[in-house]
């Protein structure tokens, strides 16, 4: 079996859960040691090993982590690697703290990278940290005094996708606007 084949079979195969609880974001999420716990009995299974290497970049603008995953039979090896700034001003935390956190990101990204672990959209990227979606107001009758504004708005040279952003118009409103 080819390195490649034994990739491929980790994953296809790999499952790993979402054990872990932020509490401050409320959401699940897998780190990098639950990652690697789950390739463990594929190890043997397959012959191959997992190593995951650091690397510090500076660009003179922020410090960059670059973390590579690899997979290898002891011949022939595959990497995947993931880039992680590390953000030096992060409040409430020390220096080690901040580049503790982009290691673990970039392990864990490096790791989704080479398992491709692509279950669920990724927590991070509908996180809002606690604060909830500020809701659409509604225009949904032309006696309402926003629609007049609207209108106004549009006459000036404003555009109906503007309004439709911050408003959800009825059918009506919508069609009323649109004449304009």
């Amino acid at each position: 079996m080819t390195i490649n084949e034994k990739l491929a079979t980790i994953q296809t195969k790999f499952k790993s859960k979402k054990s872990r609880f932020n509490s401050f974001g409320k959401y699940y999420f897998r780190s990098a040691e639950d990652i690697l716990e789950a390739t463990k009995p594929y190890l043997l299974e397959l012959g191959v090993s997992v190593t995951i290497n650091e690397e510090l970049i500076d660009n003179h603008v922020m410090p960059i982590m670059q973390t590579t995953a690899t997979v290898s039979d002891g011949e022939n090896a595959i990497h995947a690697t993931a880039l992680v700034g590390v953000d030096l001003n992060q409040k409430g935390m020390q220096v080690p703290q901040q580049f503790g956190s982009a290691s673990s990101y970039g392990k864990k990204y490096a790791l989704g990278n080479l398992f491709l672990i692509d279950d669920t959209q990724d927590s991070d990227a509908v996180n809002t940290h606690g604060k909830a979606p500020k809701a659409k107001n509604t225009l949904t009758s032309k006696s309402d005094p926003a629609f007049k504004k609207a209108q106004d708005y549009i006459k000036a040279g404003g555009k109906l996708n503007a309004i439709k952003a911050k408003y959800a118009l009825s059918k009506e409103v919508e069609a009323e606007l649109n004449t304009l």
